[in-house]
């Protein structure tokens, strides 16, 4: 994979956050996630690619437009520039991943995209998955079946510290009531948030934020993606897709995936050689600020990470208007 591509996804995520940030605050979410999905298709068929999505907004009956199999890129658009020999690339996407809080003007809203060589992303089903996410030292401490308590005093050896010091991640839900009591049974402390567990676990495998681990069940689509920002960061996933229906089984049958009760890593989800992880804050977060507009243009904030060569990027971007009257203010 061409080094380069990376910042042509900055690009896109940067479109796609600005598009929907001029959405925030008006209370319709589905507005918002409109915005950021019709902007990131565009952005996407001007990348010099041949790309699929293999996550993103459902199946072909399910969207119109950045669903699973769909082909974007240069070798597939309408934009009359040639596409040939353009590299086959995989693309993970959650134009908006925090409808929800961009609607409301809550912190933590994000668009994001994820790229690898052809067969580099786990092709997993729109499902709930459960998921433990932590840092690089407490890589291979933990697992995913054991108890709550046993985990948090794993993960609080590996960071030298006590386990009343951790702070754990847990998305407000009532599936989770228990997890939330065996949490503070321990001791640690909890932060509670309403959506976003991406954004949330990329905080995690940060040192010098405050959250140690994220747990609970979230999205199966959001699980591939948290797994590429974990391979740029050397955090770690390990999680486990909830299937519960016959029509569950069928869906990871119809992706190739036939070990139910399979525990993945990282590696797993994400195994490819080439990732790159972009993202673009559009409301403010724990490490990016959401989009800021202003007279003369608009400021980005944005994370763009890959694994070869390995380099985590924070750009704060000016997107100015086109003219020679702007002033660029910091």
């Amino acid at each position: 994979m061409d080094t380069d591509l990376s910042l042509e996804f900055l690009r896109v995520v940067e479109q796609a956050a600005v598009a929907c940030a001029h959405t925030m605050g008006q209370g319709d979410r589905h507005k918002a996630d409109a915005a950021a999905v019709h902007t990131m298709r565009h952005e996407l068929d001007l990348v010099p690619i041949d790309g699929t999505i293999v996550i993103g907004e459902g199946e072909r009956d399910e969207a119109p437009m950045l669903y699973i199999g769909e082909k974007v890129g240069l070798a597939n658009g309408v934009t009359g520039r040639s596409g040939l020999g353009a590299p086959q690339i995989d693309i993970a996407v959650d134009p908006l991943e925090g409808t929800n809080l961009c609607a409301t003007g809550a912190p933590g809203a994000i668009a994001v995209l994820a790229a690898s060589e052809k067969g580099g992303l786990l092709h997993a089903p729109d499902l709930y998955m459960e998921k433990l996410i932590v840092p690089q030292p407490c890589r291979g401490v933990v697992d995913l079946d054991a108890p709550v308590g046993d985990n948090l005093r794993a993960i609080a050896k590996a960071l030298s510290r006590d386990v009343d010091d951790l702070v754990i991640t847990v998305l407000e839900r009532p599936r989770h009531e228990q997890l939330i009591a065996d949490i503070r049974a321990t001791g640690a402390r909890i932060k509670l948030i309403g959506d976003g567990d991406l954004s949330a676990a990329i905080v995690a495998a940060v040192a010098g934020t405050g959250v140690h681990a994220v747990m609970g069940t979230g999205g199966a689509p959001e699980g591939v993606l948290t797994a590429v920002a974990m391979r740029c960061l050397n955090g770690e996933i390990y999680a486990r897709l909830v299937v519960r229906t016959p029509e569950d089984e069928a869906r990871c049958q119809a992706m190739g995936i036939t070990d139910l009760k399979r525990i993945y890593n990282a590696h797993d989800l994400a195994p490819g050689r080439h990732l790159i992880f972009a993202a673009t804050g559009v409301t403010d977060g724990a490490l990016m600020k959401g989009v800021r507009f202003f007279h003369d243009g608009t400021r980005t904030a944005s994370l763009v990470m890959q694994t070869s060569p390995r380099q985590i990027r924070f750009v704060d971007s000016i997107h100015s208007a086109e003219n020679d009257n702007v002033t660029i203010r910091f």
